[in-house]
């Protein structure tokens, strides 16, 4: 392990906008926050969002400095990406923004029912060959079913053509109300949505900007459930 991964993992340990809870917590029921983030991590009621697979958290902090009116929550297994995330929060002393170390499969463990307003999934990884492990897969739509209010809503960003049409195969398949979608966000959704929304997709990561230099499109799909 190189000396700046080590350096993050012993800062993460010190952020108190970091969440590393143990596996056998998780697995055996024992991990507090399930059911008590607001009262018990943020400190205060409001919707609570989550970003799955949040890398370094720079959607996670977009929609943060957008609406604040909200809990954000970044999700991500990766250590030493969250802490960049972490880091930056805690330096513009943001306290409605937290970041969970954790696998995305231990979802169930984390969230009680209904505890979650929306979910991002953001530029996730398409899994080519492998349906199963998609994040808009059947097995991931229900434990966002679980987690999420009623309506809670599920948003995808991502540049892959592959993954977009999945999502809404899914969407379609699991009679699940469609609410926006779009296979070029800049050239077509940015351009009939109001100035709040445009904010919200606009958001860009690093790897969002540079695929944009290679002329990639940017894929949007807005659904509800739950």
């Amino acid at each position: 392990m190189g000396k700046n991964k080590q350096f993050r993992f012993a800062e993460n340990a010190t952020f108190e906008q970091v969440v590393q809870p143990a596996f056998a917590d998780l697995v055996e029921g024992r991990f507090p926050l399930r059911g008590r983030w607001n009262a018990d991590f943020f400190h205060r009621e409001a919707p609570l969002v989550l970003e799955l697979g949040c890398g370094k958290g720079e959607y996670t902090l977009g929609l943060a400095a957008l609406d604040p009116q909200h809990n954000h929550l970044g999700v991500d297994i990766k250590g030493a990406r969250i802490w960049r995330g972490a880091r930056t929060a805690r330096e513009r002393g943001i306290a409605h923004v937290g970041f969970l170390r954790t696998h995305i499969d231990h979802l169930l463990h984390c969230f009680a029912p209904g505890e979650v307003d929306a979910i991002w999934l953001t530029f996730s990884d398409p899994q080519i060959g492998k349906p199963r492990k998609r994040l808009t897969s059947p097995i991931f739509l229900e434990r966002y079913r679980q987690v999420l209010k009623p309506g809670g809503l599920v948003h995808l960003k991502t540049d892959s053509p592959l993954l977009y049409e999945y999502t809404l195969e899914q969407v379609e398949a699991h009679k699940l109300p469609l609410l926006e979608h779009s296979a070029d966000v800049y050239a077509d959704l940015v351009q009939r949505v109001g100035p709040e929304e445009q904010a919200v997709l606009s958001i860009r990561t690093f790897y969002e900007s540079m695929w944009l230099t290679e002329g990639r499109k940017i894929h949007y799909v807005r659904f509800a459930i739950g």
